[in-house]
Formats: C-alpha cells, sequence, structure tokens
C-alpha cells in the first residue's frame, strides 16, 4: 500500500477506535453501533467499523491492546526493579500503578477505564478483557508473587478476595476517570493519590485476618492442611 494510503487507513482506524472507546465508556457498548460510531467518527461509510475491525468483539479487543503494550512495559519496568522476595504492597504496587501511570501519562480526558467498567460488567463480554488480561506475562507474575506472600489463605478466601480486588481496581479507576471529566463522582484529586489510595485499600484486604467460620467445611480443612493455591 502506497504511504500516503496508508496514513490515511491509520488515521482513520485510530479515530474510530477513539471514537468507539468514547462512546462504549460513555453509553455502554450494547447502547453502541457499529453505524453511530462511523457517523460520529466523520465517516461518510456506515460499515467503516466493519471493514476495518470486523466485529465488534474484535473492536473491543482492539480497543484493549491499543492500551495493553504501554501498561505491560510499565509494569515490566516496575518488576525489573524488584525481587521475587518482595513483600505484599510492593506486588499490589505493581498491579495498580501500571494502568494508573499510563491513564495519567495521556494528559488529557481518557475513557478507557469507564470502557474496561462497562465491559467488564456485561457477563458476555467480560471473557474479552479477561483473555487479554492473562496473555500479559507481566501481570502473572504480579499474581504469582502476591501468593507467595499469602501461602497459607484457603482457596475460598483467595478467591473471594480475589473478585474484590477485580472490583475495585476495575470502578474506583473508573470512577476516579469519570471525576476527572468533570462528572458527580468526588474521589481523590489526582491520579497518583488515587493509585496510593487503592493500594492501600488493597494491602488491608490481603493482609487483614479472616473469619474460619465463614468457610465450607472443605475449605476450613484445606486451611487446616495449609493448602497451597493460586489466586
Amino acid at each position: 500500500m502506497p504511504g500516503e494510503r496508508r496514513r490515511v487507513v491509520d488515521e482513520t482506524r485510530e479515530r474510530l477506535l477513539r471514537t468507539a472507546e468514547r462512546m462504549f465508556a460513555e453509553h455502554g457498548v450494547r447502547a453502541v453501533s457499529n453505524r453511530q460510531i462511523s457517523a460520529a467518527a466523520g465517516q461518510g461509510n456506515n460499515a467503516a467499523v466493519g471493514y476495518h475491525f470486523g466485529t465488534k468483539e474484535d473492536l473491543l479487543r482492539a480497543i484493549t491492546r491499543s492500551h495493553s503494550a504501554s501498561i505491560e512495559q510499565l509494569r515490566r519496568d516496575m518488576l525489573a526493579g524488584i525481587g521475587d522476595d518482595a513483600d505484599l504492597r510492593t506486588w499490589i504496587e505493581c498491579l495498580v500503578h501500571p494502568v494508573i501511570e499510563h491513564l495519567a501519562a495521556a494528559g488529557g480526558p481518557t475513557w478507557f477505564a469507564r470502557f474496561g467498567a462497562q465491559v467488564m460488567t456485561d457477563p458476555a463480554l467480560r471473557p474479552i478483557m479477561v483473555e487479554e488480561s492473562l496473555s500479559s506475562p507481566s501481570l502473572l507474575k504480579t499474581v504469582n508473587g502476591l501468593n507467595r506472600c499469602l501461602p497459607d489463605l484457603p482457596a475460598e478466601v483467595r478467591a473471594e478476595r480475589s473478585d474484590i480486588t477485580r472490583q475495585l481496581l476495575v470502578h474506583v479507576v473508573a470512577e476516579h476517570e469519570q471525576t476527572l471529566a468533570g462528572g458527580p463522582s468526588a474521589l481523590r484529586g489526582s491520579w497518583r493519590r488515587a493509585a496510593d489510595g487503592l493500594v492501600d485499600a488493597l494491602s488491608g484486604l490481603w493482609a487483614t485476618a479472616y473469619s474460619v467460620s465463614s468457610l465450607s467445611g472443605n475449605h476450613v480443612e484445606s486451611a487446616a492442611m495449609n493448602l497451597h493455591v493460586q489466586m
């Protein structure tokens, strides 16, 4: 493809990608059609989204991947500065800070956190984000490091706290993004402060004691056996 044609195609694709991300974040994935995205991006061809990306699921993956490389590199840089024996808070910082630093570096309005919240709350679409996360070597290393700090945590408690962690990561960051976009929420005033607050909360969540009486019989037995499990 000639250079000028390639440039036009790339610019069109990027415009469609960012327009879709914003509209999905603001209105929800199900409420926005490919036709609406094309029109909002200034494309006369109503089939522009399908032509450049394929299905809506393919478009969601493309949006996610347009951010994942930067987040992956930021987390790799953090991991390079710590050892496998890092403490719990350090691993949680490696979980939280790369995402927030990526958003902060944009230097203006962002929509990716709210886009992620829309996708993660749709049971049919959630696997897309999960699959992309599982493809991140740095994230898997971070989760393994966190697990090493809590070898005796029962499987049931680990699963519950993993769910809470995911909910906090998705929705606290999305609400803070909304705050910076001028929404009604009143969270912390900067990305850095939001990151520190989230690390504080998650560190407390993972370090706190659990109630044995809340476990099922099988998991109480597992806890007594000091069963090592992965999150």
